[in-house]
């Protein structure tokens, strides 16, 4: 009966290493594959949009003037 008991340990084991093994293949394993990471493909945020960005320094840079400032 201990013997039994022992295979059945060893048979499950085996079987949970073989669908461990086949997970972590199907999801890539890790990096060092030389695969490279997608871009997203929703909207850009805007930290991300280079227009934006640039925009923002111009307005940064040259702000409005109003006709406030020359009344005293």
């Amino acid at each position: 009966m201990l013997r039994f008991v022992f295979f059945l340990a060893f048979f499950a084991a085996v079987v949970y290493a073989f669908f461990w093994l086949l997970e972590r293949r199907n999801q890539g394993g890790g990096g060092g594959k030389g695969i490279r990471p997608t871009k997203p493909r929703g909207p850009v945020g805007p930290d991300d949009d280079e227009e934006f960005l640039r925009e923002l320094d111009w307005k940064q840079r040259h702000p409005r003037r109003t006709g406030d400032e020359d009344k005293p």
